[in-house]
């Protein structure tokens, strides 16, 4: 058989509420790694292309970083800004 927990009112609001507040600063801090692989790249900024990918940082356009032979990663801030240089004024 269980065991029961008994807890007051209070209590169990502000428990509720810690858990929920930590939750949200993780799903935050995972949405917004500094440093991203290329397919995640390609989805932020909405491409399908590797190639497409391959010439904004051979041009420049994005930042990114190569720790291994293999491996190149992405400054999500980078693709951000290239997006909004990109972005149209409304009327």
């Amino acid at each position: 058989m269980g065991n029961v927990i008994a807890i007051e009112d209070d209590a169990f609001h502000a428990l509720i509420s810690k858990l929920v507040t930590e939750i949200r600063q993780e799903f935050h801090a995972a949405q917004h790694d500094k440093w991203i692989d290329g397919e995640e790249a390609m989805q932020v900024l909405r491409i399908k292309s590797k190639t497409t990918l391959q010439k904004l940082r051979d041009e420049g356009k994005v930042r990114f970083s190569q720790p291994e032979p293999r491996l190149i990663l992405y400054d999500r801030d980078s693709l951000d800004a290239y997006i909004e240089k990109h972005a149209k004024d409304t009327f």
